[in-house]
C-alpha cells in the first residue's frame, strides 16, 4: 500500500533532487515560465508556492529562508522587489501548469510552469 507517500523521487538521490528543484525555481524566477516534464513541474510548484509566500513579507528572516532555495542574491532581490509584491492580495496559487503533450524522444509528458500573471509580450 502507498499510504503517506508525500513526494516523487524522480529517479534521483535526495541531494540531486534538491539541486534540480533549486535550479528550476531559479529559472522560473528569472524567466517567469519554464518548460519541463509534468511530474517535475508538479513537484517544483510546491517549492515555488512556498518561496513566493515567503517573499510577500520583506523581512531579513524571510530573505534568509528564501535563500535556501534560490541560489542567487540577484534572484532573491528580484523575488522580493518584483514578484512578491505582485501577489500580496492573492492567498495562494501563484503558478499554473499547462500541459503540452508527449515529448518526441521518450514520450515524457511535457508541461509549462508559469506564474499566473505571466504576460508573454511583457517579458520579452
Amino acid at each position: 500500500m502507498r499510504h503517506a507517500i508525500r513526494n516523487r523521487k524522480l529517479g534521483r538521490t535526495s541531494a540531486h533532487r534538491q539541486a534540480l528543484f533549486r535550479n528550476q525555481v531559479a529559472s522560473l524566477i528569472e524567466h517567469g515560465r519554464i518548460k519541463t516534464t509534468l511530474h517535475k513541474a508538479k513537484e517544483v510548484r510546491r517549492v515555488v508556492e512556498k518561496v513566493v509566500t515567503r517573499s510577500r513579507q520583506d523581512t531579513v528572516h524571510a530573505r534568509r529562508m528564501v535563500r535556501r532555495w534560490v541560489p542567487s542574491r540577484d534572484l532573491v532581490k528580484k523575488l522580493f522587489d518584483e514578484i512578491g509584491p505582485r501577489f500580496t492580495d492573492r492567498p495562494g496559487g501563484y503558478t499554473r501548469i499547462l500541459k503540452l503533450g508527449p515529448r518526441t524522444g521518450d514520450a515524457a509528458e511535457m508541461a509549462i510552469l508559469e506564474f499566473v500573471d505571466y504576460d508573454e509580450h511583457k517579458e520579452k
